[in-house]
């Protein structure tokens, strides 16, 4: 089966992008807020009690995030002045709104993530899904006073519907698809493909790859400084993903303060929000649904 989803563009190939004040790099952080049932195994340090009910060891690692692991995050996040754009389970909307009244008075954006991260986002009819997707969007706009713009499903899932679906209830872009380092035009009118990172991404890092702190930062760094030498020719976009029950672990915590002061410290860096990326690319390059139907240059708005 191929990919009919979005058509095949080489990056050398393309209109230049010029982010506002000529930035080099659009940078933000994809700030996972999230709920898991615990009757389900999931996301798991050990996977050794993973499928036991109930699971402590797992669920407790996981439930330290949004009790502990975010009010740590959320300090370094106000010291360099990032609002994250927050991947918001719409179980974990309802559960948590002490984080949602943070969130609200810091101006973050908000993203629909699913339900809960207990939960992929699959094998649903086009019918049973669109219902599934309005009551989330409903979940989501009602908790935080903001209708969320972009999707990314729980463990990037998606079925082959969801971007027609979201488009129809007002989305504009979805994170689901990493192939990019640049936003790029989905073969849907309207709706494109903003950069997430499973690379990037504190979960990978920390526990696939068993890295330490300075590792970490060691590697945001040189993310940022290859996308910055990039961004010389045209615009790239960094995200960060980051998980409170990871990162927010208190000897981790000084590696995101150091990484995010590296970055922040840079002139030539837009410290912006997915939402914010999405509209100034959409604005700007015209976009009609085709990857051959981008203009030859993009000027800053």
């Amino acid at each position: 089966m191929e990919n009919t989803l979005y058509s095949y563009s080489p990056i050398i190939d393309r209109p230049k992008i010029v982010w506002p004040n000529g930035a080099r790099v659009a940078f933000y952080v994809g700030l996972n807020v999230e709920h898991f049932e615990i009757g389900k195994p999931s996301t798991s340090i050990w996977e050794g009690t993973a499928n036991l009910v109930p699971d402590p060891l797992n669920y407790g690692w996981r439930d330290y995030g949004v009790r502990v692991g975010i009010w740590r995050m959320i300090e370094s996040f106000d010291k360099y002045g990032i609002r994250p754009s927050v991947l918001l389970n719409s179980d974990a909307a309802e559960r948590y709104p002490q984080i949602i009244r943070a969130g609200k008075e810091r101006n973050w954006t908000w993203l629909a993530h699913g339900k809960t991260n207990s939960m992929l986002h699959t094998d649903m009819a086009p019918a049973e899904e669109r219902r599934f997707l309005i009551d989330v969007v409903e979940t989501i706009a009602k908790a935080t006073g903001q209708r969320p713009k972009g999707w990314m499903g729980p463990g990037l899932t998606e079925t082959f519907e969801t971007p027609r679906i979201l488009k129809e209830l007002g989305f504009a872009y979805v994170l689901d698809w990493t192939a990019d380092d640049q936003p790029f035009a989905l073969n849907l009118p309207g709706m494109i493909s903003v950069p997430y990172s499973v690379e990037l991404n504190d979960l990978g890092l920390f526990g696939a790859k068993s890295f330490t702190g300075e590792e970490f930062y060691r590697t945001i760094v040189d993310q940022f400084d290859q996308l910055f030498a990039d961004g010389a020719r045209s615009g790239r976009v960094m995200a960060l993903a980051l998980h409170p029950f990871v990162t927010g672990q208190a000897f981790r915590s000084k590696y995101l303060d150091k990484a995010l002061d590296y970055i922040a410290s840079h002139e030539g860096v837009w410290l912006t929000t997915s939402d914010e990326i999405a509209e100034h690319y959409l604005k700007n390059a015209g976009q009609s649904g085709s990857a051959n139907d981008q203009p030859r240059a993009l000027v800053e708005a």
